[in-house]
This record gives structure tokens, C-alpha cells and sequence, in this order.
């Protein structure tokens, strides 16, 4: 693979072809905050929380940097007026699904966030898609999925594999942003893996 040479906050960062902006910058240890990447997965762009400028042959766009190809002479900026605008609203938006989320308050914080700016609909769960997409890409066990679209999307076990499956391992567990995860696991035991084993 051939090396491209791009400008991250200013410094010049050589990075490989194929790469995406994320992975570029944090070669560099420039940090950008994430909640739905996972080295060890595919790019999900779910969240946009790693959204930056970038400036490519003299236009400037907003980007999801963990899908976002790096290219040769790219111009980015992780922080600006924009960004952090952006960040912080979404931010609050996701804080309306799990307002006691550490990882949440975290950000908030650091970006100005007003944990009250929108109604709340407590589901606990932000949608980020790690534990369906580990349990899918890593374990090729599908015993967790997403059910419902839109702002119905939930998190669910599929009882059937999740009785065989998950009590040996939980490797998705700490990956959840929220720990919504774990108590879906918990209800999702009490109510249906007696009738799973029951029914063999």
C-alpha cells in the first residue's frame, strides 16, 4: 500500500492508503471521540459523534471520520466552531435515550451539553450497534439484534441462541456505551431462556 501525507489540526500525518481519517489521526495520537467504532469492526458511522471538517481541492464538508477515506494532501480539522457545535447536539440527543450514561455525561462536559434540552425518552440504549455487530462480525453467533426501525429501534436477544450462547460468553458486555446491554440480557434470561431450555 502506498503512503499518503494529509494534515490533521495541522500536523502532517502519513498515512496508508485505505485508511480512514480515523484511523489516521489516532496513528498520530490525535484523539477524536467515538461511541459506535471498534478497531476490531467494520466501520458503522452510526453515531457521527467522530464527525470533522475536511478540506479536499479548495471545499470544505463535514465528514464521519471513521468511514471517511484519507486522501492525498486532505485537510482536516477535528475541532471548530462547527464541529463542536454539532457534537454537542448530538450529544444532548443521545443523552434523551440515556441521561446516566458515564460515557455520555463524559462528553457532555467536554462539550458544553445540556443533559435537559430535549424530552426525554429513557430506552438506555443510543443505538451504536457494537454488541449486534461484535456478536455478528467476531463471534458469528447473531444472538443479539436490532428490532423495530426509527426511534422504535430497540436491542434485543434472540432467546434461541442466546440460551446456548451467551451466558459463556458476554464479550459484548462491556463494549455498551450505557450498560443497557446487560439488563436486556438479564430481563431477556428471566423471561424466555426457562421456555428455550424448556422447549429443548
Amino acid at each position: 500500500m502506498s503512503e499518503i501525507s494529509l494534515r490533521i489540526d495541522g500536523e502532517s500525518v502519513a498515512a496508508k492508503e485505505g485508511m480512514t481519517v480515523l484511523e489516521a489521526a489516532r496513528s498520530a495520537g490525535i484523539s477524536i471521540p467515538t461511541l459506535c467504532h471498534h478497531e476490531k469492526l467494520e466501520p458503522f458511522g452510526g453515531c457521527r459523534i467522530c464527525i470533522v471538517e475536511a478540506e479536499s481541492r479548495g471545499a470544505t464538508r463535514l465528514v464521519v471520520s471513521c468511514v471517511y477515506p484519507v486522501e492525498k494532501d486532505l485537510v482536516v480539522r477535528t475541532r471548530s466552531p462547527k464541529v463542536d457545535r454539532i457534537r454537542k447536539t448530538l450529544v444532548e440527543l443521545l443523552l434523551a435515550h440515556a441521561p446516566d450514561s458515564p460515557e455520555l455525561q463524559k462528553l457532555a462536559k467536554e462539550y458544553g451539553s445540556d443533559r435537559d434540552r430535549f424530552e426525554k425518552e429513557a430506552s438506555f440504549c443510543v443505538h451504536c450497534g457494537l454488541c449486534v455487530r461484535y456478536c455478528a462480525e467476531i463471534k458469528k453467533k447473531n444472538a443479539v439484534g436490532f428490532v423495530d426501525r426509527g426511534v422504535r429501534k430497540e436491542i434485543c436477544f434472540i432467546p434461541e441462541i442466546a440460551a446456548r450462547e451467551c451466558n459463556a460468553c458476554k464479550e459484548c458486555f462491556p463494549l455498551c456505551p450505557t450498560s443497557y446491554l446487560q439488563a436486556c440480557f438479564v430481563l431477556t434470561e428471566a423471561l424466555a431462556f426457562p421456555l428455550a431450555s424448556a422447549g429443548g
